[in-house]
This record gives structure tokens, C-alpha cells and sequence, in this order.
């Protein structure tokens, strides 16, 4: 008798079939497509930089400002470190901090979120300086093939870290506004995230291209 209970104890459970999040796989696919079309920005950079020859494309990209451009990356990936931490704990199901604001480990995934949208504001801010100073300089979208290309790529990932900051502000508005913070309000937060890693990663390859290969 107990011959039997043992190996029926042992005998291996059913595998359990879990279906995907829905909301997860679309947000991958869909930022497959936005891959695809920085791919098409970046092979429309380098066909203009073939065509345009090298001694005009160095002239222009000259006036580039790298230093200020690498500050300017370095805060946008800051703002990817603390949107993980932000996702950290929307796992856990915090929403908000329960304490102090100076004390970071009692933060909650809006307090995280909101630094990381303060900080991608700057990242704007300061990239709407920079053209300030390109068009004093005379690199305007009108003045030569180098001035439309880096205008066009720049500006178009300026507009999706933009959608980025958009995104971030409901995220916060609805964990504020709702009274149980559960797995649907965080997997919106997750899924957040992923955007914005991807529009951090996008900058990175556009900062390599345009300023390190200029």
C-alpha cells in the first residue's frame, strides 16, 4: 500500500500551458516597427553622408558640441536606470512611497517614474538648446543635406521621447488615482518601461553615429 501512495506521490505533475500577456507582446511588436523605422532614419544618414562627401559633412558636423551631447546622453541613461527601479517595485506592487521623500528605499514606482521624467524633460530641454546654438552656427534643416539629416533624426527621437514623457505622467496619474494598485496597473508600468529602454537605447546608437562617427 504504501509502494502505491509513493510512486503515486512521484509521478510527474502536467505542465501547466500559461498564455502570454497580450499587452506585452504587443508592445514588443510594435516597437519591432519602430525599429524598423530608426533603421530607415540610419540608412538615410548614411547615404547622405556618401553622397554629400566628406569634406562638407566634416565641416558641418564640426560644429557639433560633443561634451555637451555626451552630458545630455548620460542623464537620458540615468533616466533608464531609475525607470528599472520604478519597474522594481511596480513587481511588488508599491505604488507609492511610505515614507519619508528624502529616504529613496521607501520609494514607490510613481516617485521613480517621476525622476525619470524630470530627467528625460532635461534631456529635451537641453537638446532644444543645442539646436539653439546649431542654428546660430547656420546648421539649419534648410541649410545643407547634413543640417535636414541630423535635424530629421534627431528631432523624430526627440518626438518619441517625448510620447515617452506623456506615457510616464498617465502611468503616475492612474496609480495615484486608483485605490488598489494591482497587476493590471503595474503590467501598464512594465510595459512603460520597455518604451522607454528602447527610446534610451535608440539615443545611444544616435549618439555613436552622429557625434563619435561625425
Amino acid at each position: 500500500m504504501s509502494t502505491v501512495s509513493t510512486a503515486t506521490s512521484a509521478a510527474p505533475r502536467a505542465p501547466q500551458i500559461t498564455r502570454p500577456n497580450t499587452l506585452s507582446v504587443g508592445i514588443i511588436v510594435w516597437l519591432s516597427s519602430e525599429l524598423m523605422f530608426f533603421a530607415g532614419l540610419f540608412a538615410m544618414y548614411f547615404t547622405h553622408r556618401s553622397v554629400a562627401g566628406q569634406a562638407v559633412w566634416s565641416e558641418s558636423a564640426d560644429v557639433l558640441n560633443v561634451p555637451f551631447a555626451a552630458v545630455n546622453t548620460l542623464i537620458l541613461m540615468t533616466s533608464s536606470i531609475t525607470c528599472q527601479f520604478g519597474v522594481w517595485k511596480a513587481e511588488k506592487l508599491i505604488a507609492r512611497r511610505d515614507g519619508s521623500l528624502l529616504d529613496v528605499r521607501r520609494w514607490g514606482m510613481t516617485e521613480w517614474y517621476m525622476l525619470s521624467f524630470i530627467l528625460g524633460a532635461i534631456f529635451i530641454s537641453l537638446q532644444i538648446f543645442e539646436y539653439a546654438e546649431l542654428v546660430a552656427h547656420g546648421v539649419t534643416i534648410s541649410s545643407d543635406s547634413y543640417g535636414s539629416v541630423f535635424y530629421i533624426t534627431t528631432g523624430f527621437h526627440a518626438i518619441h521621447v517625448a510620447g515617452g514623457l506623456v506615457a510616464f505622467l498617465l502611468i503616475v496619474g492612474r496609480a495615484r488615482l486608483t485605490k488598489r494598485f494591482g497587476h493590471q496597473e503595474a503590467s501598464t508600468a512594465v510595459v512603460t518601461s520597455y518604451y522607454w529602454h528602447f527610446v534610451d537605447v535608440i539615443w545611444i546608437a544616435l549618439f555613436f553615429i552622429i557625434y563619435i562617427l561625425k
